[in-house]
Order: C-alpha cells, then structure tokens, then sequence
C-alpha cells in the first residue's frame, strides 16, 4: 500500500505544524470527505474523524515523501488507523480516522477555537516531539 495523498482535517491543516513535524508544506489543496465527522476528543487539544453525517473539511497533502510518511505515522496516537476515503470531488485521500474503540466528543471540533487557543503551544509540542523522534532514530 503506497499511500499517495493524505486528508487532513485536524491539526494538520495547519502549515506550522506541518513545517514543524516535517521542516516544509506540501502541496495542499482544500478537500472534503461526506460521511464523516471532526469530533472532539475528550482531554485532547486535537480532533478524531469519525463516520458521521455531516462532510468533514481540510487538505489534501500531495508528495509526501515516504520517509514523511512514515514520521506522520509515528507521531499520530495509536488511537488512529489509516484509511482511504473518497472524497466529494472523486479524489481519494487516506486518513488517519479514529478506530471503533476511541472515546470521541459529542461535539464538534473548532479550527478557529484551535487556532486562537491551542495552536502555538502545539507547535511547540510537535517540535519537542519530532527532536525526541529524531534522537530515537539516530540511537537505533
């Protein structure tokens, strides 16, 4: 399985993070999955995709590389799986969708709320995380 574009809906939308985790911004374009919800997560700054009914909003991420991919995939909770979804416009994207046993909110999750209260904190997180990444595989 060779992913070749990621849907992102959470987080990932947002370019810092982004550049944060993986040093640039891929080639992004706005994207939409029906059937799914952007639902909170309880305790968690960060949403979780959800089958619902409603069309969840984001990017499509093309030209991952694979060596991005595979840090994409170690820094997203295990409470996510990968999954290819069809988008509204006939594209298909994979996610990182919330497997059947995740606790989700019953609300939905803001951007703008992100955005305004949590996103530079995060920024930082995601940096801290990709330095203790890094130093894991310079160990092994």
């Amino acid at each position: 399985m060779d992913p070749e574009a990621l849907f992102v809906y959470g987080s990932l939308q947002f370019p810092e993070v982004l550049f944060a985790l993986i040093d640039r911004v891929p080639d992004h374009n706005p994207a939409a999955a029906a059937g799914w919800r952007v639902a909170t997560l309880p305790g968690e700054v960060y949403p979780g995709l959800v089958p619902g009914e409603s069309i969840a909003r984001g990017y499509l991420l093309t030209g991952l590389t694979a060596d991005e991919w595979q840090l994409l995939d170690a820094f997203e909770n295990p409470l996510y799986d990968l999954k290819r979804l069809d988008l509204v416009d006939g594209r298909h994207g994979w996610a990182y969708v919330c497997n059947p046993t995740a606790e989700v909110g019953d609300d939905d999750w803001s951007a703008e709320r992100f955005q305004a209260q949590h996103l530079p904190a995060y920024i930082e997180r995601c940096a801290a995380w990709r330095r203790r990444y890094e130093q894991q595989e310079q160990a092994s």
